[in-house]
């Protein structure tokens, strides 16, 4: 079975994200001072062949783990859907 993987990567609260700082600020600078808190991340869709839901999940937690996120610096969560 195919399934489709939909997976958030976002750096940890505890640390600095100047990439959101950045974006942060200049929301002022385009007329919405009211928005703040940004942080910036990533979106990864992917596609993986299994037996089933649970191994599929499995395996995008594996993969989440050892390759897309620093687990020191980063946090992810993620959906598997049938593709």
């Amino acid at each position: 079975m195919k399934f489709k993987a939909e997976i958030d990567v976002m750096p940890l609260d505890a640390l600095l994200d100047p990439q959101g700082k950045a974006v942060s600020n200049s929301m002022k600078n385009i007329g919405l001072p009211e928005i703040e808190g940004v942080r910036i991340g990533r979106h990864i869709r992917l596609f993986v062949e299994a037996d089933s839901q649970a191994s599929a999940e499995a395996k995008v937690e594996t993969a989440c783990k050892k390759m897309l996120a620093n687990q020191i610096m980063e946090s992810f969560s993620f959906s598997v859907t049938e593709a």
